[in-house]
Parts: C-alpha cells; structure tokens; sequence
C-alpha cells in the first residue's frame, strides 16, 4: 500500500503530468528534428497505451541494461502513454516514436495507413504475428461482489452500472465492447442482431466513458463510481497492489476474449532520426526470457510460458478464449463495422446508450 500522494501520482492523470508530457514529447520533436545519427547516447521513444505505464518502466530498464553489456552504448528508452486510438493520432500527426506498442492491431493498422510511417506487412516482422505478449479481460467488482457478477450477462442487469473506456479513443474499450459483442455472439446462436441488442444494453449501464483504461481504473478505484470494471489482468492487480485486496474482488468470467496487444517499428521515424539498429534491437529483445518474464510479473500473458515464474503464471488462470477475428474477419472489418465512424457503437450511442 501507498500513501494517497503516491496513488495520485501514479493512478489519477493530472494536470500537471499531462503538461510535463506535452513538454517531453515537444522536447522529443525537437531532438527528432536535427535527424542526426545515433551515437554514443541514443534515446528511443515507445508510444504505448495506458496500462503499461508500470510494465514498460520495467522493461526499458531491463532493455538498457542488456544493450549497454551488450554494445558499449547507452541507450534511453522513453515511453508516452494514453487511450490506445490517441496514441496512433499522435504518431500519425507526427510524434517521432521509434516504435509503438500498442493496445490493439487496428491502431497499428492506422498508422501504416494513414501516414504510410509503418510497413502495411508490419505483423509479419516479428514472431506470433507481433505479439509478444497476450491477455484478456477480466471483472473487477467491489469486496464481496455485493451485484453477484459472475459472467458477461450480468452487466445487463439494471441495477449494474459499469464502468469502461470510450472504445473511439481506448484499445481497453474496444476489447471490452468486442468481448461483451463476441460473448452474445456465441450464446444467441451466432446470431449478430441480438449480439448488437446486447452490447446496447450493456452501454444503457455505463454512466461515463473515460477516454483510456486507466482513467476508468481511476473512476472506479479512486472515485468510487460503478459495481464492475471490466478491465484487462494487469489493471485488475494493480487496483489490488495500490489500494489493497480488502476492497476489491477479481471475478474470471468462464469465456473471455484473446485480447492481442501488437507492436511495430515505425520505419519513417527511425530512418529520418538513425536509430534503426536499436529500436530493431528494442522489439527483439521483447522475445527474450528476461522481458517474458518481465510480461508476467506485470499480469500480462507471456507467449514463453517457461521463461515466467510458476508463481507469476498462477495469477493467469486458464479462460476459454476467444478470437474476435473467427466471429468477425479481419481487423479492417472490425474496426469499420464497430468503430469508424456511422460504425456500431456510433449507432448505439445515438440510440440513447
């Protein structure tokens, strides 16, 4: 347990880091722009999305250290982070990141496709289609789980309100409307119309939509605000190491979605800044033992099952999962029909949520 600065600090998105970002990312233009070639002291910028916030401290460190042993050379590893979707519109407007690690490949996808920054065959650069890690989502509910949640259905009660990212601009959104989207699915008979009527229902019980999962982990952890926030693993046991497992429950739906976190050199920015060599070496080393083992510690799902601790592995249960790719096509098809604009949730959203 922290004290209440140290929460505020880590959990609650302020003013003030919000400004220190903008000035660090500014700074980042700025050292982009002389386009000079990487020395003795290079600097790479991973853009990633909100809930890695704690992993990638982690594993940047462990990156550095590796490459110093390794090369002789000091490397810096900075990370931005936010709503998945933003982070892509920051890239795409011109944010020098060397790499981004992204909460969703369609977020990738837009990047490669709207500032031509990424390779279009970006999935096929890297082992298990660019994912070096996996998860899924899970329910956290108040100590004792007071509305009885145990499986998607119930965030359709009436008296349930949940609590989840707005899917336009957060990756955790998206998995979390696609998981409630693919569950109905499944248990309607495939049958699509009554999978849409289901998600309507459960957006009826969402009484605000943050913009990324970790402004949802703080209205429901710190503000005290719905009975259930679906969320993936690793902000599930961060609420619980923050703010103490006296207060919260984790509830593991019986079928959950195979959530699929992607990453992807940015070709453009490391050409124009130099820095191909590292943040090539930077993606590798994300297969390695040490950083898989850095992945479960943190609650996300290694691809190296044996590189983790047995302890750390205990805190992944096994979930029927599944792909929301067998339900709907491809990642262009899905982003279209669910979240472009005139898309599904549009749609709901008008119909009064």
């Amino acid at each position: 347990m922290h004290d209440d600065t140290a929460l505020k600090s880590r959990l609650r998105p302020t003013v003030l880091s919000r400004s220190r970002a903008a000035l660090g990312l500014a700074a980042c233009l700025a050292v982009a722009s002389l386009a000079v070639p990487a020395s003795a002291q290079t600097e790479l910028l991973n853009v990633s999305y909100d809930p890695t916030r704690e992993l990638y401290k982690d594993i940047n460190a462990a990156f550095a250290e590796a490459w110093k042993a390794q090369t002789g050379e000091t490397v810096t590893v900075r990370a931005a982070h936010g709503g998945s979707g933003a982070q892509a519109r920051t890239v795409i407007d011109g944010i020098p990141a060397d790499v981004v690690t992204l909460g969703i490949p369609s977020d990738i996808d837009a990047i490669a496709k709207l500032s031509k920054k990424i390779s279009p065959d970006w999935r096929g650069k890297l082992p298990n289609e660019s994912l070096p890690y996996t998860s899924t989502v899970v329910f956290l509910v108040r100590k004792g789980n007071p509305k009885g949640i145990q499986d998607w259905g119930d965030l359709v009660k009436p008296d349930v309100k949940v609590i989840t990212p707005n899917p336009k601009t957060s990756a955790g959104g998206r998995w979390n409307f696609l998981a409630a989207w693919g569950y109905a699915f499944e248990k309607e008979g495939k049958d699509a119309e009554k999978a849409n009527a289901f998600v309507g229902q459960v957006y009826k019980n969402v009484p605000v939509l943050d913009t990324g999962a970790r402004g949802s982990t703080v209205t429901f952890a710190q503000r005290g605000l719905g009975d259930v926030l679906p969320t993936w693993e690793n902000e599930a046991y961060l609420v619980f190491d923050e703010f103490g497992r006296d207060k919260f429950d984790v509830v593991v739906p019986p079928t959950s979605i195979y959530a699929e976190p992607p990453v992807a050199l940015v070709d453009a920015n490391v050409d124009r800044k130099g820095t191909r060599k590292q943040a090539e070496a930077y993606l590798q080393f994300l297969y390695s033992d040490k950083a898989q083992a850095i992945f479960a510690k943190h609650h996300y799902r290694p691809i190296k099952r044996e590189a983790a601790r047995p302890e750390d592995l205990a805190q992944l249960p096994e979930i029927k999962l599944f792909k929301i790719e067998d339900l709907q096509g491809s990642w262009d098809d899905i982003q279209k029909k669910n979240f472009d604009n005139g898309g599904l949730f549009d749609q709901l959203s008008k119909a009064g949520r």
